[in-house]
């Protein structure tokens, strides 16, 4: 009697052992729920979340059942711990064993914030203040003073402008704004430092930092990328010379907010510290953020005997050798003689 009570325990437990297994396989292939409401596919895990914590989250959104058996696939995997922060967007026909490896894969949602080529400080900042995709840390970043902003990203004394690279960066939910920032400011060491070590010889810069300054004004001054080379070239030479960079962008920029859109002679003859018209050399920072392009046309400059450019009206510019040569140039582009 005994034996057979012990005969039929073990076929019970194997039957509950085997439909344990079945069902556990069976778990693990089965697709979880993803919603059909396009809203409802993101799903964030947050910074601290254990792998229980995660699967009661999901549980509770009703994308899986049974977290029994997801808290055992997950020990079983011996990944618990690598389960990355951020934001997922859920895909339609996921298994449980595709949907652990997301989060370990860290394979969040990104979002995307631009700094412009050619913006100055006050445009960038105002726009990452503006950023919906951001985290803001910085209350009332635009009016934040500069020394404030510098000093939350390590860099208490140095001017911003210029400081960050002219890019579209990729980031999770979540990001802050000071992130963003110090990630922009260490992509703008990073390639004016590779830029500088592979510069031309016999360039007038004592630093990387002159280096950037004539870079902002090459950006300002054109939008063409195959330009930049030969206005670096022309900025170059004139340094060489002796000669004033003259250049209209460093004079908007001294002028900040008393620009109106218009630059006038008066405008040219006022002095401040960037105008290149009333002071040799580079004015005392940049006077925009930069890409590449034009760190690396100041840093190879197109070798070249002009001296002097104006705009044609198009975008590009008539470059020419002499005075006589830009003044008639001036008149035919600009006075339209």
């Amino acid at each position: 009697m005994i034996r057979t009570f012990f005969i039929l325990l073990l076929l019970c437990v194997g039957a509950a052992g085997a439909y344990a297994y079945t069902d556990y396989q069976r778990y693990l292939e089965t697709p979880v729920n993803i919603p059909n409401n396009a809203s409802d596919t993101a799903f964030m895990i947050e910074s601290g979340w254990s792998a229980k914590r995660v699967a009661i989250e999901l549980e509770e959104r009703g994308i899986i059942s049974k977290r029994h058996w997801f808290d055992l696939y997950v020990r079983l995997s011996e990944q618990a711990n690598k389960i990355k922060t951020g934001e997922y967007v859920l895909e339609k026909g996921l298994d449980v064993p595709e949907l652990f490896a997301t989060f370990v894969a860290g394979q969040t949602l990104q979002y995307t914030h631009s700094i412009i080529e050619g913006s100055n400080w006050k445009q960038a900042i105002a726009r990452v203040a503006a950023s919906k995709d951001l985290l803001h840390t910085l209350k009332d970043l635009d009016e934040v003073s500069e020394q404030a902003v510098m000093a939350q990203l390590g860099h208490p004394n140095l001017h911003p402008e210029g400081q960050f690279f002219a890019d579209t960066y990729a980031f999770p939910r979540g990001t802050s704004d000071v992130e963003y920032l110090t990630r922009a400011k260490r992509r703008m060491d990073n390639v004016l430092s590779e830029e500088w070590e592979a510069r031309a010889d016999d360039l007038p810069f004592e630093n990387a930092y002159e280096a950037l300054i004539l870079a902002s004004i090459v950006e300002k001054e054109t939008a063409v990328a195959a330009e930049r080379p030969l206005i670096a070239g022309v900025f170059v030479s004139r340094i060489n010379l002796g000669m004033r960079l003259q250049t209209d962008p460093t004079v908007i920029y001294g002028m900040g907010d008393a620009f109106d859109g218009n630059i006038r002679r008066s405008d040219l003859r006022t002095d401040t510290p960037y105008n290149t018209y009333t002071r040799t050399g580079l004015p005392p920072t940049p006077i925009a953020m930069v890409g590449r392009e034009a760190i690396h046309a100041v840093l190879n400059p197109e070798s070249t005997t002009a001296l002097f450019f104006v705009a044609k009206g198009d975008g590009t510019h008539q470059f020419s050798d002499t005075y006589e040569q830009h003044k008639l140039a001036v008149q035919r582009y600009q006075l339209k003689r």
